[in-house]
């Protein structure tokens, strides 16, 4: 390219300059955008200009029904704290220091309080807060591990809370919305609400415990502290204990348990009772580990029948376990089902006659060296 004028050919400084110059410009420009609000507020007026509020309008039916349910629960529920006795290993003094919270939930008009096990499980002692500020101390009144239900009772003398009403979970459908009442993370009185999300799961009991059987799934969010808390129904009736989650970040994950009241309902007036719950029993000595390597050298399931304990029902009912003799072992009994559904293991049987009362009757279908038969056996006291 040729110039006519040699002192109008651009220089690498005058091109530097020009675009310097645009650059500055965009800048400026960008800045101004930047801060024109800051200037446009102060050149305006001082006076903020009223605003008129937006009618509400009325809340929907389910908003309604919701508000209402919380209303009439919430004094039911309870809000627990409990503490530990720990010795100082220098001063051997001991002293009473807090070890978590729960929540529990009025049973009856005697003070009885209903939680989980594991809210009360180590600790010393436990305080009861209702809904309108009171505190009592409990006393513990019994407990049953395996369905990690507690009961408490505390003494109140006037104006006593209301028990919870009493529903059933037999009948819940998968879908049906459901609402937890409780005190996630110390938070006292938090509703939360979902749906059932699933029936009759099992839950490996903690430390080799007992398996809690019949749990209700439920993505109503159940965080630590929610534990022991009234799982209602939307009639507001307790259909469950929320009892634990499945989280692999410790908070809620949508994934909650609850024992359900048919459960409760079985256990709770024994504890009462007696202290304690006696599960009802065939009077047979099984074992799991043993169980399953049986099962395995004959390839069927079910449940071989180790002993018969000498007067028992199972005795009565003409059981027999193994038999170890000249001719080598017997294995005995092996039960397959219990009025009609089958058992698979020594859990599923526990879980089988868990669902039952001391007194009741039930068939037994067992099979003896190849051969199908079924007994009848009143249930006793297990140990």
């Amino acid at each position: 390219m040729t110039y006519p004028d040699p002192y109008s050919r651009p220089t690498p400084d005058r091109f530097i300059r020009r675009w310097l110059v645009i650059t500055a410009s965009v800048a400026a420009l960008m800045l101004l955008w930047q801060f024109l609000p800051a200037i446009e507020a102060w050149f305006s007026p001082r006076e903020a200009a009223e605003r008129t509020v937006t009618p509400r309008g009325d809340l929907a039916a389910d908003e309604k029904a919701t508000i209402e349910l919380f209303d009439k629960s919430r004094a039911s529920v309870v809000y627990i704290t409990t503490a530990q006795l720990v010795r100082d290993a220098w001063s051997r003094n001991v002293f009473s220091v807090p070890r978590g919270t729960g929540s529990g939930f009025i049973w009856d008009e005697a003070g009885h309080v209903v939680t989980n096990f594991h809210v009360i499980q180590g600790a010393s002692s436990a305080t009861v807060k209702l809904a309108d500020g009171r505190d009592y101390q409990a006393v513990l009144v019994g407990t049953s591990p395996a369905h990690d239900i507690a009961v408490l009772k505390i003494g109140v003398g006037f104006k006593r809370p209301p028990a919870v009403p009493v529903g059933t979970s037999v009948d819940l459908k998968v879908g049906q919305k459901v609402f937890a009442i409780g005190n996630p993370f110390g938070l006292d009185w938090t509703l939360t609400t979902g749906i059932v999300s699933a029936l009759d799961r099992t839950l490996d009991g903690e430390g080799g415990g007992p398996a809690i059987d019949h749990l209700i799934q439920t993505d109503a969010a159940i965080n630590p502290g929610n534990s022991g808390g009234p799982l209602l129904d939307s009639a507001g009736r307790l259909i469950g204990i929320n009892t634990a989650i499945y989280s692999p970040s410790g908070a809620s994950a949508g994934i909650g348990f609850s024992v359900p009241v048919d459960t409760v309902m079985r256990v709770v007036p024994q504890i009462i009772k007696t202290g304690k719950y006696i599960r009802p029993a065939l009077g047979i000595e099984v074992d799991e580990q043993l169980n399953a390597r049986l099962q395995a050298l004959i390839g069927s399931k079910g449940v071989f029948v180790l002993r018969v304990t000498p007067g028992s029902a199972a005795q009565k009912a003409g059981l027999t376990g193994v038999d170890v003799g000249p001719q080598g072992i017997s294995p005995g009994d092996r039960i397959v089902s219990i009025d009609g559904s089958t058992v698979d293991d020594v859990a599923q049987l526990l879980a089988r006659l868990d669902d039952k009362k001391v007194g009741d009757v039930v068939i037994l279908s067992v099979d003896r060296a190849g051969k199908s038969r079924e007994v009848q056996v009143e249930l006793q006291p297990g140990v």
